[in-house]
């Protein structure tokens, strides 16, 4: 098993479901937790320490050393306030599992925008204050790894989630980003996005399915990836025991060129734009523009 022997970490949303299993198994490879769950229902609304404190307890009866924390991620003075409890408690932390969420599902034309905006703060905003919250003991530190919760209705859409899937999405470029930021720390940032049934997911599988979709199935996904062997800028899927890779593409393209008819030859060249046989990863947002600009100047060098 991977070892968690000295390390600290924080799991959000970590009272119930896949943020539960996420706590119980670090704790079960030797990591502190610090569990955080605003107890709340899963629209948002509510508070409690009850849920988070009720895992704690679990870490305890099973030797494991554990805090519980009620804070919302939406408040950063109350994250702020999180972090530096296990800091306090523990010294130092190694780990951020960044997992809070709620839904608020509608189609786009019948959503109210405070449910868009809610949505938005506690799955993107909430992972943005915890991060930053960790970010500069990580830097001090020379170590961390942050795994942030995205989804495949961030990463492919789904009926009736156009909020939750901005923000999952949005959860992927803020990945990218840090990744590339964190390197010189040893800070490795890294998605996943977990197909498993939790209260989140009640109502919206039939039973016989969400049954085969064990949140613990998802856990070795996430334990590797805020493991100290952890890639960085890898998104994860993980469900029912199966893990795969999502990938953000880059085509080679074509030169279409400037003037009045670029758009008709853009329309003419469509299928080799979106051709993927030799379509790349690239390294960072700068290989598109270098990837234009190189073929602009062949073209432009031979006319």
């Amino acid at each position: 098993m991977i070892d968690f022997e000295g390390r600290v970490a924080i799991v959000t949303g970590a009272g119930g479901g896949l943020g539960r299993e996420h706590a119980l198994a670090l704790a079960r490879r030797g990591a502190k937790v610090l569990v955080n769950d605003l107890g709340g229902a899963r629209d948002g609304s509510g508070a409690s320490v009850d849920a988070a404190q009720a895992v704690v307890d679990d870490i305890h009866a099973a030797g494991g050393a554990a805090l519980a924390n009620a804070a919302s991620v939406t408040d950063p003075d109350a994250v702020q306030a999180m972090v530096q409890q296990a800091v306090d408690a523990w010294g130092r932390v190694d780990i951020l599992v960044n997992n809070a969420g709620i839904l608020r599902d509608k189609t786009f034309a019948k959503m109210d925008l405070a449910d868009f905006r809610l949505v938005l703060d506690v799955h993107l905003m909430g992972a943005v204050h915890c991060t930053q919250a960790v970010w500069p003991v990580m830097s001090a530190q020379q170590y961390g790894r942050i795994v942030m919760t995205t989804s495949s209705s961030g990463l492919y859409g789904n009926f009736g989630q156009s909020n939750y899937g901005a923000a999952k999405m949005a959860l992927v470029g803020l990945m990218q980003t840090l990744a590339l930021e964190g390197a010189k720390h040893d800070i490795r940032v890294n998605c996943l996005a977990p197909t498993a049934a939790t209260r989140m997911t009640q109502g919206l599988m039939p039973d016989v399915v969400l049954r085969a979709l064990r949140p613990e199935a998802v856990v070795p996904a996430m334990l590797l990836l805020a493991s100290a062997d952890a890639p960085t800028r890898a998104i994860l899927c993980a469900g029912a025991g199966s893990v795969e890779a999502a990938h953000i593409t880059l085509t080679k393209g074509a030169w279409i060129g400037l003037g009045d008819d670029a758009d008709e030859r853009l329309r003419e060249q469509l299928d080799k734009v979106t051709d993927r046989t030799r379509d790349s990863v690239p390294e960072s947002g700068n290989v598109q523009g270098s990837q234009e600009v190189k073929r602009a100047m062949l073209n432009f060098w031979r006319t």
